[in-house]
């Protein structure tokens, strides 16, 4: 369970008196999310149901009023998300027991562990919509974890790599050195999610309701965005990748969007990336847990399995598209 900080009834009853949603009736602890400390609320007033996040170290605060901005900008121009709650004061970021901390409203809709063609495509369009509001947004973030940053990572974990495949900080280090070289520099940029892996996108009976958990959102390649989805919805449980899924996404995504050609090409190294960004990832958090955390840390050696198929494609139409 997703839960670093616990929260006192006494703590969480004052913190909730700030904001008119009425009193809190019971509240419980998210499985969901790896980041933060996520909290189900129901109270007597206002929408009945709420988000409570309390922002973890691995969040810096400076960026929260990015997160929370971006969310009310989307909204406004059509996408569907979760909307920060203001306090009376007008705050929509306060603190609790030590950690900052934001209630939003509750997105209907389920994620699905399972995603199907229609999910795919649903998806891409949905997306596509995302890139497009964001145009305008006033606020600016790089992305703290793009390929610059991925050197750094890796080698604070390279030491211990080799614990969970041999031969594996070596791959890493050759992976790092062909994507540092080649990455694109050139390709249309804006607002991405970065993290739209299948439990951060809600359904209703099969359609589309909704995006949640913007807390890697930031400005960069609006193409890599599609790429960690490819990764994230394109493969099956058994490791085979799934090109009809892909062939959807990307269909539906230009529906929207179209994709410039220079994008299409740069699809399989920014899949390389995509994947080598979210090994590393693991791989640290695997090496190094988080003390007290009662989230399970998940497998690095499954993206290391997509990462070797990127790189082993010559070009865009093994995702379904023709350049």
């Amino acid at each position: 369970m997703a839960v670093y900080t616990e929260v006192s009834d006494e703590e969480l009853d004052a913190f909730a008196a700030g904001y008119d949603i009425g009193e809190v009736i019971s509240y419980k602890g998210v499985a969901e999310g790896v980041e933060n400390s996520n909290y189900m609320l129901r109270t007597s007033g206002g929408d009945g149901i709420y988000f409570l996040t309390l922002y973890e170290k691995r969040v810096s605060p400076a960026d929260l009023p990015f997160f929370l901005g971006l969310m009310e900008f989307l909204a406004g121009r059509g996408i569907s998300c979760p909307l920060p709650v203001h306090a009376r004061d007008g705050a929509a970021l306060r603190m609790l027991a030590g950690r900052p901390a934001a209630i939003v409203t509750f997105l209907d809709g389920v994620s699905v562990r399972r995603p199907r063609l229609q999910h795919c495509a649903g998806l891409g369009a949905g997306l596509a919509h995302l890139h497009l509001a964001g145009v305008n947004f006033p606020m600016q973030r790089p992305n703290a974890l793009s390929v610059k940053q991925w050197r750094p990572l890796f080698l604070r974990s390279a030491a211990g790599a080799d614990t969970i495949a041999a031969g594996l900080a070596g791959e890493l280090d050759a992976e790092l050195q062909e994507l540092e070289n080649h990455w694109p520099q050139s390709l249309p940029t804006g607002i991405i999610h970065a993290d739209a892996f299948p439990d951060n996108v809600f359904f209703l009976h099969d359609r589309l309701s909704g995006f949640i958990d913007f807390y890697f959102a930031c400005n960069d390649t609006l193409a890599y965005d599609i790429a960690i989805c490819l990764n994230a919805w394109c493969f099956e449980p058994d490791g085979a990748f799934n090109v009809t899924k892909a062939r959807g996404m990307l269909a539906a995504y230009q529906t929207v969007r179209p994709l410039t050609a220079a994008e299409m090409s740069a699809l399989p190294l920014l899949a390389r990336g995509s994947a080598l960004r979210f090994l590393l990832t693991r791989l640290h958090d695997w090496l190094f847990p988080i003390e007290g955390a009662l989230v399970k840390p998940k497998d690095p050696l499954e993206y290391l399995h997509k990462l070797r198929f990127h790189r082993d494609i010559t070009g865009p139409g093994a995702y379904g598209i023709d350049t």
